[in-house]
């Protein structure tokens, strides 16, 4: 099994629609047997799908994520764990280890009629929260 992570410094990367890499991590009876860092070469939002899926990625684990880009990757038959922050090893060890705490519905969440190049945690409210719409900004 593969599974991907929106990667900084380490850490889960909050934004999947931005991320500039993700560390994928090779899975095999319940181990974690590999890990390999994957440029996004400045794809973005909807071409990430397409390029994990290139990449023969089974699941992806990340903070916050849009309803176009759980669309096209529930497409691309990748399974989604989001809501998940800390240590990116951590969470992939959790995931293959069976234990991963992660929220099914956290999404990428903020106000809308932001332009581009904005940050998910930029605006002082969570993934998430009520009467926030992502729209095509964060993954989708």
């Amino acid at each position: 099994m593969k599974v991907a992570i929106p990667y900084e410094a380490g850490q889960v990367f909050g934004h999947f629609g931005h991320s500039a890499a993700f560390m994928v991590y090779e899975i095999e009876a319940g181990k974690v047997v590999s890990s390999t860092l994957l440029p996004t070469n400045g794809s973005g939002h909807g071409a990430l799908a397409g390029l994990l899926a290139a990449n023969k990625v089974n699941a992806l684990i990340c903070g916050g994520i849009g309803g176009g880009a759980r669309t096209a990757l529930a497409a691309a038959g990748i399974a989604v764990y989001a809501g998940v922050t800390g240590s990116a090893d951590a969470a992939a060890a959790a995931l293959a280890e069976g234990r991963l705490t992660f929220d099914p519905d956290a999404v990428c969440a903020h106000h809308e009629g932001h332009g581009e190049g904005h940050d998910c945690g930029s605006h002082g409210h969570d993934c998430g929260s009520a009467g926030h719409t992502c729209g095509g900004h964060c993954g989708g």
